[in-house]
């Protein structure tokens, strides 16, 4: 359990943390979405949900990405 603290909060690489700033740009987008008290179309709903989901994961997995520097 520890290992994963720890990659959690390693380095991430450049790349990475690009891919995690897109997937919170998007969950934040989604959120917008559901946080209006107007009632959308199924359609838009159901797609914010989606983006909501790989969103997240790709902070996530993002995130785990570990910077190896060999020396």
């Amino acid at each position: 359990m520890s290992n994963i603290v720890n990659r959690m909060q390693d380095k991430t690489p450049k790349f990475f943390r690009i891919l995690r700033n897109i997937g919170v740009a998007l969950a934040a987008a989604s959120a917008a979405v559901f946080a209006p008290p107007v009632v959308l179309p199924s359609l838009v709903t159901d797609i914010a949900g989606y983006l909501a989901v790989a969103g997240g994961v790709m902070g996530a997995v993002s995130q785990s990405a570990v910077l190896n520097e060999e020396k």
